[in-house]
């Protein structure tokens, strides 16, 4: 009789401040590592990994569109007599959910495997296990530290034999990507996501140093690739299935060696064969450098871009390391990408070492005045286990927030020397409110316009930048549509509430925040018509998107903020 063994892949989602699940009918950034292992897990089956009279069977979930049953998984393990549950990329913040559902899993009997960012940062750059990863252990969960590729035969045939480790740490083994089989979601699953859209990373690793930063701790700072047949291979499976979105997940993609080559494939994809697709990428401040880079970005399909700006306070960068961005080119920089039609998307830290709740807000008013950035991310500065930032803090026995699922970005985990707890997380929520005031939102338009950048498409990411945080309560980057909570998924510890007033409550908050997100959409829209009217009139310029001679740019309140310190600091 041939026997059978089945995994369900799943990446979990993380609680909000009421306790509940953050979850979507649709989420909107898709799970990488998800497509990453299940495309793993399915060339081990093919391959036939655990004998030629073994069928090894797979499912992947993201939790973020999905409510999952610990019995329905059960249930299908059971059926095939033998199996395991991977929980997939699991991120600091993730922790406590991943750790719920283990629990759940462990007392149906299952086998389970917990690997990402979470325990691979920590098994990487801290002395002594933390106790959320010892617990896991005494739990009988099997933690595993390091990429998949490679290593997955081994791991699968342990689960299978039932003789599994309590770690599996391949952190010193960084594999190749090339042949390596790309990441991979079935189209059903994608459907979860609004729009539908792929991922997939082009190369793996970051060359820079940022102390907050746990990429180049986890994924290293040599930079791996995967070929151009690879990423080809890859987009004719999607399109074929009709997914002609991507995001291309790189931490860096200009620092990928091989960036021309892959853009060439994709440019001859497109411009050859006039298959029409899409794609958002992320890269450096520097990229723009890069002769025939944006270009060719461009036309490979690259409608928007993320660059991580970090900050406008050169200080700041010092202390972060982050010798890689010149203040004195963020204009040129964001001006560059304009021209070439992309929407900049724009990371921005606040709780850096210098920063106050004066000074970013006044920083934010100059940047909202003199840089053409379209959408600005918020992020509090997080010491997020991996990073530097974190290793320094344990090490020296300063107090972190001991809540895993407060690493989010969002929460504030440690102190500052200038501002208290609260004047933080105040200053992080008016950053929202101020730079997606609905002024604000109609000086975004107009430049858009001006430089020719489609209006309807940034709008609707405003809507979205300015809804989530407003309405939602949530980060854009958590957010998706109509949001979904099962009472039944609370984090453990808090009270299960009534079902009839629990559903009640749903349903009236989510009519509300329906009806709030339908005024925001027409009140953004008809900003847009009549920015595009009064365009017609008479051509829209501002200083933020109007390129000036270098002694008039020197004037500029942004650059006296480049001056504050002597060029060496800044320079790096």
């Amino acid at each position: 009789m041939r026997q059978r063994f089945h995994v369900e892949m799943i990446k979990p989602s993380h609680y909000d401040n009421d306790g509940y699940v953050i979850q979507w009918w649709k989420a909107s950034i898709p799970a990488n590592s998800l497509a990453s292992l299940y495309a793993i897990v399915r060339d081990a089956a093919e391959r036939q990994v655990l004998g030629s009279d073994v069928d090894l069977t797979f499912d992947g979930w993201d939790e973020c569109n999905t409510v999952i049953s610990p019995d329905r998984v059960a249930r299908r393990i059971a059926a095939a007599g033998a199996g395991a549950v991977f929980l997939v990329g699991v991120q600091t913040n993730q922790f406590p959910r991943a750790m719920a559902m283990a629990r759940e899993f462990r007392a149906r009997g299952l086998a389970v495997v917990i690997g990402g960012f979470h325990v691979s940062g920590c098994l990487s750059m801290l002395d002594d296990l933390p106790d959320d990863l010892r617990e896991a252990i005494d739990l009988g969960v099997v933690l595993f530290a390091g990429e998949a590729e490679g290593h997955i035969d081994e791991l699968l045939g342990d689960l299978f034999a039932n003789r599994t480790r309590p770690i599996y740490n391949v952190m010193a083994d960084l594999p190749a990507l090339q042949g390596a089989p790309p990441p991979f979601l079935p189209p059903e699953r994608l459907q979860r996501y609004s729009p539908p859209i792929g991922s997939f990373d082009a190369g793996r690793g970051c060359p820079f140093q940022c102390s907050f930063c746990t990429i180049i701790n986890v994924q290293g700072r040599k930079s791996r690739h995967r070929s151009a047949d690879d990423v080809e291979r890859l987009l004719r499976a999607h399109l074929e299935r009709g997914v002609h979105r991507f995001f291309i997940t790189d931490d860096d993609f200009a620092r990928n060696r091989h960036w021309e080559e892959i853009l060439d494939r994709i440019i001859e994809l497109r411009e050859r064969e006039k298959i029409e697709f899409t794609f958002l990428i992320q890269v450096d401040a520097l990229a723009y450098r890069i002769p025939n880079f944006i270009d060719k970005c461009r036309r490979a399909g690259c409608l928007r871009v993320f660059i991580g700006l970090e900050t406008v306070n050169p200080g700041n960068l010092v202390h972060a390391r982050k010798r890689q961005n010149k203040i004195g080119e963020y204009r040129r920089m964001l001006q560059a990408w304009r021209q070439a039609g992309v929407i900049t998307f724009c990371g921005y830290i606040l709780g850096f070492p210098e920063d106050t709740a004066e000074s970013i807000e006044h920083d934010i008013e100059i940047l909202k005045r003199e840089l053409p950035v379209d959408c600005l991310e918020f992020f509090v500065l997080t010491p997020l286990p991996g990073s530097e930032d974190h290793q320094l803090l344990v090490r020296s026995g300063v107090p972190v927030e001991a809540d895993m699922n407060n690493y989010d970005l969002e929460h504030v985990c440690t102190a500052h020397g200038r501002m208290t707890a609260e004047a933080w997380h105040d200053a992080y929520q008016r950053a929202w409110s101020s730079y997606y005031s609905l002024e604000h939102i109609e000086t975004l338009l107009r430049r858009a316009i001006a430089d020719g950048i489609p209006a309807k498409r940034l709008m609707m990411s405003l809507v979205v930048f300015r809804g989530m945080p407003l309405i939602e309560h949530v980060h854009p980057l958590q957010g998706g549509y109509l949001r979904l909570k099962s009472r039944r998924t609370r984090r453990p510890g808090l009270p299960r509430e009534n079902a009839i007033l629990f559903h009640t409550r749903h349903f009236i908050h989510t009519i509300a925040k329906l009806a709030q997100f339908l005024i925001l959409l027409q009140q953004v829209n008809r900003i847009r018509r009549r920015a595009m009217r009064d365009h017609a009139l008479r051509a829209y310029s501002d200083v933020a998107i109007t390129p000036l001679p270098p002694e008039s740019e020197d004037q500029l309140e942004l650059m006296q903020e480049r001056h504050a310190l002597p060029e060496a600091a800044h320079s790096g």
